[in-house]
């Protein structure tokens, strides 16, 4: 068969069958569209209250709270001092607002990805079949480029906060089912045949020993997803995703290179700041677990 010039029958077909998926598609999403942009509309609803409350609430307070979680997570005062030195410059240039919405865009999409992705982890390390059913699903939705996914997902919900948060959970998510379900794999036989010497019940198990023994490799994929939505959120941008992306895309069609270049320095000082934040703390967590010192 000669796949460069197909039969004249076969490309009709083809042609055939590609407009009715494209029929079929957009009557579901005319027909049932509003019923499943309601389902998120508590998820809109957090992510508007987020935002306003950190625009509403002054910036020295907001440094100060973000100060004290660079110090909790990493105990260093080095990161402590780059991190709020990074925000000052951030405010300086005019750019708050935009972080603020970026900020606020990445939390939520990470606390989303985290209640979703943690407890499939656990069913993946669970049962070997449910690896292997959700494993294609994984590759497929970190291999397919992110333009495609957000064709439906702009179809059914149209252009605004919440397809851009679903085109970034979809791109974040990954990570933390992965690394969830290793490290809970990883943990030591030798451990779970103790626990269940001592009578340990399956919950007993999972959550007073796998869990815990796993936060180092769960907290890998906190790190992990926390940076692939920081990377999306200029994609994000194209559906109407406010924050520094919106920014950097603006830059790209009008061809404003101080204003791209600046909001890609913010959106890289997040990306550093988290995940020199995130790496500390799981590394003090697996040094904790080691017998060592905090």
């Amino acid at each position: 068969m000669d796949f460069q010039n197909p039969p004249m029958m076969d490309r009709q077909d083809l042609r055939d069958l590609k407009k009715s998926i494209d029929l079929g598609f957009r009557d579901f999403s005319r027909a049932y569209g509003e019923d499943i942009e309601s389902v998120f509309d508590p998820l809109l609803y957090f992510l508007v209250w987020l935002e306003k409350l950190l625009l509403a609430t002054p910036w020295p307070v907001v440094l100060l709270v973000l100060a004290l979680l660079a110090w909790f997570g990493a105990r260093s005062w080095f990161v402590v001092i780059g991190s709020v030195l990074a925000f000052l410059l951030i405010g300086y240039f005019g750019m708050w607002k935009d972080m603020v919405a970026t900020l606020a865009i990445v939390s939520v999409c990470t606390l989303l990805c985290l209640l979703v992705g943690i407890p499939i982890g656990v069913l993946m390390a669970r049962s070997d079949r449910v690896q292997s059913s959700i494993t294609p699903i994984l590759d497929v939705m970190q291999t397919i480029p992110s333009f495609v996914y957000l064709i439906p997902v702009v179809m059914l919900l149209g252009i605004g906060k919440v397809p851009g948060l679903l085109a970034v959970c979809i791109y974040a998510m990954p990570p933390i089912v992965r690394l969830t379900n290793l490290g809970i794999r990883l943990v030591d036989k030798e451990v779970l045949e103790a626990a269940e010497a001592f009578g340990a019940s399956y919950r007993q198990k999972l959550f007073g020993v796998q869990v815990p023994l796993a936060l180092p490799n769960i907290f890998a994929g906190v790190n992990q997803t926390i940076m692939m939505a920081l990377a999306m959120v200029v994609i994000a941008a194209m559906i109407g995703m406010q924050g520094l992306g919106q920014q950097v895309l603006r830059a790209v069609n009008n061809q404003y290179l101080a204003v791209g270049f600046m909001n890609g320095l913010a959106i890289v000082a997040l990306a550093i700041i988290f995940d020199r934040i995130s790496q500390n703390y799981g590394k003090r967590l697996q040094k904790h677990l080691d017998g060592g010192d905090d």
